[in-house]
C-alpha cells in the first residue's frame, strides 16, 4: 500500500525579543523553524503589516543550521515597529512578533585636551604626578607611553588613574633615575584621537631643580636698609626706578646715605 505522506504546520525553535538599537547601527534578528514537516517551511517578514523586500540596507540570510536572519544595517528612524516573521508551508503557518525600537543617534565629539601635562622635575625618592585633563564624547579611552614602551598596568609604584569629570593622572611613588623621560598620553574614541607629550626630569638629592619661576621684582621701599636687606646688599636695586643718584655712578666705590 502506498505510504502517506504526513504534512506538520511549522513552529518556531528560535525566535528573539523585543529590541531596542542605536540609529546607525546594526541590527540582527534571528530565528529557527522546525523542519519536522515537509516540504520545508518558507520565511518571510513584516514590518507593521507590510512585507520587507530585500535591499542595500535590508538583508535576509540563511545558515546552513537551519537559522533565518533579518539583518538591518544601518537602523534608521523608519526601521521602528512592528516586525512579524511567518513561517508557512502545505500544512499552515505560524508567527512571531516583536518591536524594536531605535534609540537617538549619540553625539559624538572627538577628544580635546582641556588641560595639556607639563614638563615636571622631581627630586629622586619622591612622589610625582603627570596631570591632564580630557573631554570627548562618547568617554574616550586612555593610554599611556614612556618613551616608546606602553604602560599597560599598574603597579605598587607607577599606577594610572582617571575620573568621571576627565581629569587623568599617572602617579609614580617615589621617583628613580630611571622614570625620568618623555610620557605621552593618547586619548581616543569613536570620532578621533588625540596625544600630548611632556618630560619628567629626576634629580638627586644634590642637586637644584632649575629656577622656573621668574626673579621677584623689588617694590620701592621707605627704608632703603630695608631694600639691601632683601636683596643681599644689592646697593642700585635699593634705589626706586626713579632715582638717579649722581654720586653712585661717578663713585661706585663709596655710597653716602643718610639712611645707613
Amino acid at each position: 500500500e502506498p505510504i502517506q505522506e504526513r504534512f506538520f504546520r511549522p513552529h518556531f525553535l528560535q525566535a528573539p525579543g523585543d529590541l531596542t538599537v542605536q540609529e546607525g547601527k546594526l541590527c540582527r534578528m534571528d530565528c529557527k523553524a522546525s523542519v519536522s514537516g515537509l516540504p520545508t517551511p518558507d520565511l518571510s517578514w513584516q514590518l507593521n503589516g507590510r512585507p520587507i523586500r530585500p535591499d542595500s540596507s535590508h538583508k535576509m540570510l540563511v545558515r546552513e543550521n537551519g537559522v533565518h536572519s533579518l539583518i538591518i544595517e544601518p537602523v534608521t528612524s523608519r526601521d521602528a515597529g512592528i516586525y512579524t516573521c511567518i513561517a508557512s508551508n502545505r500544512a499552515g503557518e505560524n508567527t512571531f512578533s516583536l518591536e524594536l525600537t531605535v534609540a537617538a543617534k549619540e553625539i559624538q565629539k572627538a577628544p580635546v585636551f582641556i588641560e595639556k601635562l607639563q614638563n615636571t622635575g622631581v627630586t629622586e625618592g619622591f612622589p610625582v604626578r603627570l596631570e591632564c585633563r580630557i573631554s570627548g564624547e562618547p568617554s574616550p579611552q586612555i593610554f599611556w607611553k614612556k618613551e616608546n614602551e606602553s604602560l599597560t598596568y599598574n603597579t605598587d609604584r607607577v599606577s594610572m588613574h582617571q575620573d568621571n569629570y576627565g581629569y587623568i593622572c599617572l602617579l609614580i611613588q617615589g621617583a628613580t633615575k630611571e622614570d625620568a623621560g618623555w610620557y605621552t598620553v593618547s586619548a581616543k574614541n569613536e570620532a578621533g584621537i588625540v596625544s600630548c607629550t611632556a618630560r619628567l626630569d629626576v634629580y638627586t638629592q644634590w642637586q637644584q631643580p632649575p629656577q622656573t619661576t621668574k626673579p621677584k621684582k623689588v617694590r620701592p621701599s621707605a627704608s632703603r636698609y630695608a631694600a639691601l636687606c632683601d636683596q643681599g646688599l644689592d646697593i642700585k636695586a635699593a634705589f626706586q626706578p626713579e632715582a638717579n643718584p649722581v654720586h653712585l655712578t661717578m663713585q661706585p666705590g663709596l655710597v653716602e646715605s643718610d639712611d645707613l
